[in-house]
């Protein structure tokens, strides 16, 4: 455990998230979705929701110009009740959010640094976050 650290961030998803640069991106996936199969990289968190994953990783990470958050556009086009929570726990709005369609947004999740698959069970609870420069206001 750290000091002033949520205890989400463990050792190993902290070493990945300051391994990442300016524009590098990290998934955080619902339990639907196939983390494994994408990426290289992947964190387990079970028993987690994807907001709260977010705004732990976002208590260290700063997001990158808009869009610095993708969420993937629902079946019907709503905005859902998770991507609310998702937006509120990444800092952003609607309006500095890109809602991508599901097989584009699973090609986009292919070049992401990192997958962090969580036990959310909503369906569309995935947020993929870009990489802020560290040190300066983000979004």
């Amino acid at each position: 455990m750290l000091e002033g650290i949520n205890p989400l961030l463990t050792g190993e998803l902290l070493l990945h998230l300051d391994r990442m640069g300016h524009s590098d991106s990290v998934v955080i996936a619902d339990a639907h979705f196939p983390a494994w199969a994408l990426g290289a990289r992947v964190v387990d968190l079970p028993g987690t929701s994807t907001p709260e994953v977010v705004a732990a990783i976002r208590s260290v990470l700063p997001l990158d110009d808009a869009p610095g958050i993708d969420l993937m556009t629902s079946a019907d086009g709503a905005v859902l009740d998770v991507q609310h929570e998702l937006m509120a726990a990444a800092g952003t709005t609607v309006d500095s959010t890109r809602f991508v369609e599901r097989f584009a947004y699973y090609e986009v999740a292919k070049s992401a640094y990192l997958l962090v698959r969580t036990g959310e069970t909503r369906k569309y609870g995935n947020a993929l976050l870009r990489k802020g420069v560290v040190g300066h206001a983000s979004a």
